[in-house]
């Protein structure tokens, strides 16, 4: 074993372990509660938590109005839905801000315990999960969100009814007033949505795609361990194809546009991972052979037996 490989010196015992363990777990939580209440922060009269929430619900105020609603509304129907809402927001961005903290604090607590080689091997990846992470979660909101958006609300005809509301002059009544006019038609269907259950679609797609983009740091983390191989990933090509076509079915609406999209991303990352994994496997290669443990064998199968009984000579 290789000087670079040797563990750091540790002779701590188990108690010392245990409590830098606590030691870090409760810098980690403090560094989430900060995150949290800086969510609460008031920008501009409106709390931080609540910007967030309309830049999250921009998909469906879009939606709402290509489809003819000159002012899409949303509604919550107990008085601590909104609150806890906006709590809700907090928790998934206060982490999100207090992640780098956290993830530090994990580091130092697992970086004695490996060898130097897997400390510049494992880093790497740290830093790639949440980039990828945030491209996934960018990819749902700004592309797979609003299509969802416009498959669901496309059922009802509400730009219609929106129609017959501007339509409709009601003279004790301020101007901008919006009724419902008399009508011996039938029912009227309109969207009248939840705050909550608005959101709760919106952070669906989001944490979906943010681990599906996990796929290439995963399989290659897996690959520099020995765990996977690139030929191994090819070989089972076919079912990764079927696994993420069923996945597309489950994680998006019954919308073969969508579902197209997350079929092809995904596979794309799939293949992206295979080729990453050729990369480590190359690498791995390359520095057994400088170090003298690559096998030859198959190589030497290869060469002229003639020309080895010479050399034999």
């Amino acid at each position: 074993m290789s000087a670079q490989d040797e563990i750091e010196d540790s002779s701590a015992p188990l108690i010392e372990h245990l409590a830098e363990l606590r030691t870090r777990l409760i810098r980690s939580v403090v560094a989430l509660l900060i995150g949290i209440c800086l969510c609460f922060v008031p920008i501009q009269g409106d709390f931080i938590a609540q910007h967030i929430l309309e830049f999250l619900l921009v998909p469906i105020e879009n939606s709402l109005r290509a489809l003819g609603d000159p002012s899409p509304t949303l509604q919550y129907t107990s008085p601590q839905e909104y609150l806890f809402t906006l709590f809700r927001i907090s928790m998934v961005f206060g982490f999100a801000l207090s992640f780098p903290y956290i993830a530090n604090q994990m580091w130092r607590f697992i970086a004695p315990g490996l060898y130097k080689s897997e400390k510049s091997a494992f880093l790497p990846f740290l830093i790639a999960s949440p980039v990828m992470f945030l491209l996934g979660a960018g990819f749902a909101h700004f592309v797979v969100t609003p299509l969802a958006m416009n498959f669901f609300l496309g059922f009802a005809d509400i730009s219609s009814i929106f129609a017959n509301f501007l339509g409709q002059a009601v003279t004790d009544l301020p101007a901008d007033a919006a009724v419902v006019p008399g009508s011996e038609d039938g029912i009227k269907i309109t969207f009248f949505g939840k705050v909550n259950e608005s959101l709760h679609i919106t952070l669906v797609f989001i944490m979906a795609f943010g681990l599906c983009f996990q796929l290439p740091v995963l399989l290659t983390l897996m690959g520099k361990a020995g765990l996977v191989s690139a030929e191994g990933l090819g070989n089972v090509r076919k079912y990764a194809m079927v696994g993420i076509l069923v996945l597309a079915a489950v994680v998006t609406p019954p919308d073969v546009v969508t579902q197209l999209i997350l079929f092809t991303v995904v596979y794309g990352l799939y293949e992206v991972s295979i080729f990453l994994v050729k990369r480590v496997e190359a690498k791995r290669e390359a520095r057994l052979r400088a170090e003298g443990y690559y096998d030859d064998e198959g190589d030497d199968e290869d060469e002229d037996p003639l020309m080895k009984d010479g050399d034999d000579r």
